[in-house]
Protein backbone atom coordinates (compact mmCIF):
# COMPACT_ATOMS: atom_id res chain seq x y z
CA UNK A 1 0.00 0.00 0.00
CA UNK A 2 2.46 2.52 0.86
CA UNK A 3 4.65 1.76 -2.59
CA UNK A 4 1.59 2.58 -4.14
CA UNK A 5 0.95 5.86 -2.93
CA UNK A 6 4.56 6.75 -3.04
CA UNK A 7 4.34 5.98 -6.47
CA UNK A 8 1.05 8.10 -7.21
CA UNK A 9 2.13 10.96 -5.06
CA UNK A 10 5.85 10.38 -7.53
CA UNK A 11 3.73 10.11 -10.89
CA UNK A 12 1.85 12.81 -9.59
CA UNK A 13 4.80 15.48 -9.33
CA UNK A 14 6.34 14.78 -12.66
CA UNK A 15 2.75 15.13 -14.16
CA UNK A 16 2.51 18.34 -12.39
CA UNK A 17 5.81 19.59 -13.86
CA UNK A 18 5.27 18.61 -17.33
CA UNK A 19 1.69 20.11 -17.11
CA UNK A 20 3.12 23.24 -15.66
CA UNK A 21 5.58 23.36 -18.73
CA UNK A 22 3.07 22.94 -21.20
CA UNK A 23 1.01 25.38 -19.45
CA UNK A 24 -1.59 23.11 -18.54
CA UNK A 25 -2.52 20.98 -15.40
CA UNK A 26 -4.02 17.60 -16.11
CA UNK A 27 -6.99 16.48 -13.94
CA UNK A 28 -5.18 13.25 -13.01
CA UNK A 29 -2.82 15.14 -11.06
CA UNK A 30 -5.44 15.51 -8.24
CA UNK A 31 -5.05 12.50 -6.39
CA UNK A 32 -1.32 12.58 -6.15
CA UNK A 33 -1.44 16.29 -5.17
CA UNK A 34 -3.98 15.18 -2.14
CA UNK A 35 -1.97 12.39 -1.17
CA UNK A 36 0.86 14.87 -0.36
CA UNK A 37 -0.99 15.68 2.56
CA UNK A 38 -1.04 12.80 5.65
CA UNK A 39 -5.01 12.80 6.33
CA UNK A 40 -5.70 12.16 2.89
CA UNK A 41 -2.88 9.29 2.73
CA UNK A 42 -4.25 7.94 6.12
CA UNK A 43 -8.00 7.83 4.03
CA UNK A 44 -6.63 6.37 1.11
CA UNK A 45 -5.08 3.85 2.89
CA UNK A 46 -8.09 3.08 5.52
CA UNK A 47 -10.40 3.30 2.89
CA UNK A 48 -9.85 3.13 -0.91
CA UNK A 49 -9.78 -0.88 -1.28
CA UNK A 50 -13.24 -0.85 0.61
CA UNK A 51 -13.95 2.00 -1.93
CA UNK A 52 -13.11 0.42 -5.06
CA UNK A 53 -14.83 -2.70 -4.04
CA UNK A 54 -17.85 -0.99 -3.84
CA UNK A 55 -17.44 0.95 -6.85
CA UNK A 56 -16.97 -2.38 -8.95
CA UNK A 57 -19.85 -3.79 -7.50
CA UNK A 58 -21.82 -1.00 -9.24
CA UNK A 59 -19.56 -1.33 -12.58
CA UNK A 60 -17.44 1.47 -11.91
CA UNK A 61 -13.74 2.13 -11.35
CA UNK A 62 -12.08 4.99 -9.14
CA UNK A 63 -10.47 6.26 -12.99
CA UNK A 64 -13.27 6.89 -14.01
CA UNK A 65 -16.09 8.36 -11.81
CA UNK A 66 -18.53 11.10 -11.52
CA UNK A 67 -19.93 11.83 -8.44
CA UNK A 68 -23.19 13.73 -7.05
CA UNK A 69 -24.99 14.37 -3.94
CA UNK A 70 -28.11 14.86 -2.08
CA UNK A 71 -28.83 16.18 1.48
CA UNK A 72 -31.95 16.10 3.08
CA UNK A 73 -31.97 18.08 6.41
CA UNK A 74 -34.89 16.52 8.12
CA UNK A 75 -33.78 13.22 7.31
CA UNK A 76 -30.35 13.88 8.51
CA UNK A 77 -29.32 12.05 5.29
CA UNK A 78 -26.55 12.34 2.66
CA UNK A 79 -26.57 10.28 -0.51
CA UNK A 80 -24.58 9.93 -2.92
CA UNK A 81 -24.99 8.96 -6.64
CA UNK A 82 -22.35 7.99 -9.35
CA UNK A 83 -21.87 7.20 -12.78
CA UNK A 84 -19.21 6.61 -15.39
CA UNK A 85 -18.29 9.73 -17.59
CA UNK A 86 -20.03 8.19 -20.33
CA UNK A 87 -23.21 7.44 -18.69
CA UNK A 88 -26.22 9.68 -18.95
CA UNK A 89 -27.92 8.36 -15.44
CA UNK A 90 -26.64 8.50 -11.84
CA UNK A 91 -27.27 5.51 -9.48
CA UNK A 92 -27.41 6.02 -5.64
CA UNK A 93 -23.68 4.16 -4.20
CA UNK A 94 -24.39 5.04 -0.52
CA UNK A 95 -26.08 7.17 2.26
CA UNK A 96 -25.07 8.17 5.03
CA UNK A 97 -26.20 9.98 8.35
CA UNK A 98 -25.14 13.69 8.70
CA UNK A 99 -24.42 13.99 12.70
CA UNK A 100 -26.18 17.19 13.34
CA UNK A 101 -28.19 19.34 11.31
CA UNK A 102 -28.64 22.84 12.79
CA UNK A 103 -31.00 25.92 12.22
CA UNK A 104 -34.77 25.12 11.14
CA UNK A 105 -35.97 24.31 8.00
CA UNK A 106 -35.71 26.54 5.61
CA UNK A 107 -32.60 28.58 3.20
CA UNK A 108 -30.25 30.16 4.51
CA UNK A 109 -30.09 33.96 4.26
CA UNK A 110 -27.91 35.96 6.35
CA UNK A 111 -24.55 35.06 8.67
CA UNK A 112 -24.97 34.17 11.96
CA UNK A 113 -28.81 32.16 11.74
CA UNK A 114 -26.97 28.65 11.47
CA UNK A 115 -29.30 27.63 9.12
CA UNK A 116 -27.81 25.25 6.59
CA UNK A 117 -28.74 26.20 2.87
CA UNK A 118 -31.15 24.61 0.69
CA UNK A 119 -30.88 24.70 -2.93
CA UNK A 120 -28.60 23.38 -5.93
CA UNK A 121 -24.96 23.95 -4.99
CA UNK A 122 -21.79 22.10 -5.86
CA UNK A 123 -18.15 21.43 -4.49
CA UNK A 124 -15.82 24.63 -4.86
CA UNK A 125 -13.08 23.63 -2.56
CA UNK A 126 -11.21 20.81 -0.94
CA UNK A 127 -9.59 21.16 2.07
CA UNK A 128 -7.12 18.17 3.26
CA UNK A 129 -6.16 20.42 6.40
CA UNK A 130 -9.48 21.65 7.39
CA UNK A 131 -10.20 22.18 11.11
CA UNK A 132 -12.92 19.30 11.12
CA UNK A 133 -10.41 17.03 9.62
CA UNK A 134 -11.23 16.93 6.07
CA UNK A 135 -13.87 19.43 4.51
CA UNK A 136 -15.46 19.60 0.87
CA UNK A 137 -16.61 23.45 0.55
CA UNK A 138 -20.15 24.06 -1.13
CA UNK A 139 -20.47 27.32 -3.34
CA UNK A 140 -23.02 28.77 -0.86
CA UNK A 141 -23.92 31.67 -1.25
CA UNK A 142 -24.92 31.16 -5.04
CA UNK A 143 -26.26 33.63 -6.96
CA UNK A 144 -29.95 32.84 -5.70
CA UNK A 145 -28.73 33.11 -2.41
CA UNK A 146 -27.15 36.67 -3.44
CA UNK A 147 -30.40 37.88 -4.56
CA UNK A 148 -32.33 36.52 -1.91
CA UNK A 149 -30.54 37.95 0.64
CA UNK A 150 -31.42 41.39 -0.13
CA UNK A 151 -28.16 43.37 0.35
CA UNK A 152 -27.57 41.30 4.05
CA UNK A 153 -24.63 39.71 4.52
CA UNK A 154 -25.62 35.72 3.45
CA UNK A 155 -22.68 34.63 5.46
CA UNK A 156 -20.34 31.45 4.20
CA UNK A 157 -17.71 28.55 4.33
CA UNK A 158 -20.64 25.93 4.42
CA UNK A 159 -18.49 22.79 4.26
CA UNK A 160 -19.88 19.22 4.45
CA UNK A 161 -17.11 17.94 7.03
CA UNK A 162 -15.83 15.97 9.96
CA UNK A 163 -15.51 15.82 14.01
CA UNK A 164 -19.23 15.54 13.95
CA UNK A 165 -19.93 19.16 14.99
CA UNK A 166 -21.58 22.09 12.81
CA UNK A 167 -22.57 25.75 13.06
CA UNK A 168 -24.70 25.58 9.64
CA UNK A 169 -22.51 22.70 7.98
CA UNK A 170 -23.11 19.00 7.02
CA UNK A 171 -21.23 17.24 9.47
CA UNK A 172 -20.30 13.50 9.32
CA UNK A 173 -18.13 11.54 11.75
CA UNK A 174 -14.73 11.12 10.78
CA UNK A 175 -15.07 7.88 9.43
CA UNK A 176 -17.57 8.81 6.90
CA UNK A 177 -15.89 12.37 6.24
CA UNK A 178 -12.50 10.04 4.95
CA UNK A 179 -14.98 8.20 2.38
CA UNK A 180 -16.85 10.96 1.17
CA UNK A 181 -13.53 12.48 0.91
CA UNK A 182 -12.04 10.21 -1.09
CA UNK A 183 -15.00 9.56 -3.49
CA UNK A 184 -14.93 13.13 -4.52
CA UNK A 185 -10.99 13.51 -4.74
CA UNK A 186 -11.48 10.59 -6.93
CA UNK A 187 -14.22 12.29 -9.06
CA UNK A 188 -12.14 15.22 -9.70
CA UNK A 189 -9.24 13.13 -10.71
CA UNK A 190 -11.28 11.69 -13.24
CA UNK A 191 -12.00 14.98 -14.75
CA UNK A 192 -15.24 16.08 -12.97
CA UNK A 193 -15.18 19.44 -12.65
CA UNK A 194 -18.00 20.10 -10.95
CA UNK A 195 -19.58 17.58 -8.50
CA UNK A 196 -23.52 18.63 -7.94
CA UNK A 197 -24.31 18.90 -4.22
CA UNK A 198 -28.49 19.64 -4.03
CA UNK A 199 -29.32 20.14 -0.42
CA UNK A 200 -33.15 19.85 0.17
CA UNK A 201 -35.32 20.77 3.37
CA UNK A 202 -36.85 16.77 3.39
CA UNK A 203 -37.94 14.65 1.00
CA UNK A 204 -40.05 16.25 -1.24
CA UNK A 205 -42.80 13.74 -1.79
CA UNK A 206 -46.22 15.32 -2.34
CA UNK A 207 -47.13 13.78 1.34
CA UNK A 208 -44.40 15.93 2.61
CA UNK A 209 -45.14 18.75 1.32
CA UNK A 210 -48.45 18.70 2.54
CA UNK A 211 -47.10 18.21 5.73
CA UNK A 212 -44.63 20.66 5.84
CA UNK A 213 -46.86 22.85 3.90
CA UNK A 214 -49.27 22.53 6.83
CA UNK A 215 -47.03 23.78 9.46
CA UNK A 216 -45.89 26.66 7.59
CA UNK A 217 -49.04 27.99 5.93
CA UNK A 218 -47.93 31.61 7.83
CA UNK A 219 -45.33 31.40 5.42
CA UNK A 220 -46.10 31.72 1.96
CA UNK A 221 -43.09 32.44 0.15
CA UNK A 222 -40.94 29.77 2.02
CA UNK A 223 -43.89 27.37 0.41
CA UNK A 224 -43.21 28.69 -2.95
CA UNK A 225 -39.45 28.24 -2.70
CA UNK A 226 -40.04 24.75 -1.58
CA UNK A 227 -42.04 24.57 -4.12
CA UNK A 228 -39.41 25.44 -6.69
CA UNK A 229 -36.79 22.87 -4.94
CA UNK A 230 -39.65 19.80 -5.13
CA UNK A 231 -39.94 20.46 -9.13
CA UNK A 232 -35.98 19.86 -8.98
CA UNK A 233 -36.01 16.88 -6.46
CA UNK A 234 -39.11 15.27 -8.97
CA UNK A 235 -37.15 16.26 -11.61
CA UNK A 236 -33.52 14.31 -10.39
CA UNK A 237 -35.90 11.42 -9.63
CA UNK A 238 -37.41 10.90 -12.76
CA UNK A 239 -33.90 11.58 -15.25
CA UNK A 240 -30.94 10.52 -12.53
CA UNK A 241 -29.13 13.30 -14.23
CA UNK A 242 -27.60 16.42 -13.18
CA UNK A 243 -29.65 19.61 -13.42
CA UNK A 244 -29.55 22.18 -15.55
CA UNK A 245 -29.50 24.35 -13.26
CA UNK A 246 -30.39 28.60 -13.67
CA UNK A 247 -31.26 31.67 -11.81
CA UNK A 248 -33.40 34.72 -12.61
CA UNK A 249 -32.98 38.22 -11.77
CA UNK A 250 -35.66 37.63 -8.89
CA UNK A 251 -33.35 34.79 -7.17
CA UNK A 252 -35.46 31.91 -8.79
CA UNK A 253 -33.93 28.65 -10.01
CA UNK A 254 -35.33 28.70 -13.49
CA UNK A 255 -34.52 25.25 -14.73
CA UNK A 256 -36.39 23.05 -12.40
CA UNK A 257 -40.02 24.46 -12.35
CA UNK A 258 -39.73 28.93 -11.06
CA UNK A 259 -40.42 31.45 -13.04
CA UNK A 260 -39.80 31.06 -16.61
Amino acid sequence: MYKRLARIVLAGILLTALGRAAGTEPASDFLAQQLRYERVRVAYKSKNAALEKTLRQAGLETHDLNLLILAYKAEGVLELYVKSSAASRYQKLRDYTICRVPGKLGPKRQSGDEQVPEGFYHIDRFNPQSNFLLSLGINYPNAADRIKSKGRNPGGDIFIHGNCVSIGCLPMTDDKIREIYLYAVHARNSGQRRIPVYIFPFRMTEANMQKYAAQNAANPALLRFWKTLQTGYARFAQDAQALPVQVDEQGEYTCCGGKK
